[in-house]
């Protein structure tokens, strides 16, 4: 890997440790291994996944915690079947997507909306990520996989006021406090 996808991977390692610096437990999430990872590119038929991919994968790929809650991401949560139901939103709907045959899929909320990479990109260190949700065209919301993961990723404050409202209204705690460091909160 060059300096380019050195700075790239320092990048989504840098979001993570300031998602962990905020008070997300480092243990609630739990990384892919190197033959994960390929078991779930050849799941959606793809060959190549970027150094970015493979690095989010390596951080939050078994065990995603907070990250995109209520969502599928994860290399036992998202493959061939994602894989179809975006390519038939994306045959339905359009975009400007080049390769939809060997597009990726990295989330996929309820089958009907989608994070992906397209197959055309797939080559890039630090490619584009476009959603694709049913009823509008596919867009390149995300200009690279680092911005993606950083602007999914969990807002650690948000759910500590959360939690320090249910303490004081005297709520049974939510599953999700477990992801949260104890004693950074109310």
């Amino acid at each position: 890997m060059g300096e380019r996808g050195q700075e790239a991977v320092a990048a989504i390692r840098a979001v993570f440790d300031r998602v962990t610096a905020d008070g997300l437990v480092p243990e609630s999430v739990a990384g892919a291994t190197d033959e994960q990872v390929e078991a779930f590119a050849a799941a959606q038929g793809v060959r190549v996944v970027p150094e970015t991919v493979r690095e989010v994968l390596h951080l939050i790929g078994v065990r995603k915690g907070l990250w995109q809650a209520g969502s599928s991401l994860g290399v036992d949560a998202v493959g061939g079947d994602a894989k179809r139901y975006a390519q038939a939103t994306l045959s339905r709907d359009g975009g400007a997507i080049q390769d939809a045959d060997g597009l990726l899929v990295l989330v996929m909320h309820q089958a009907y909306e989608f994070h992906v990479i397209d197959g055309a990109d797939l080559g890039n260190l630090d490619p584009p990520v476009w959603l694709i949700t049913e009823g509008e065209p596919a867009d390149p919301v995300w200009r690279s996989v680092t911005h993606w993961f950083d602007s999914i990723s969990p807002d650690v404050s948000a759910y500590r006021s959360r939690l320090e409202l249910l303490v004081k209204l005297g709520k049974r705690m939510p599953s999700w406090a477990q992801h949260l460091r104890p004693g950074d909160t109310g």
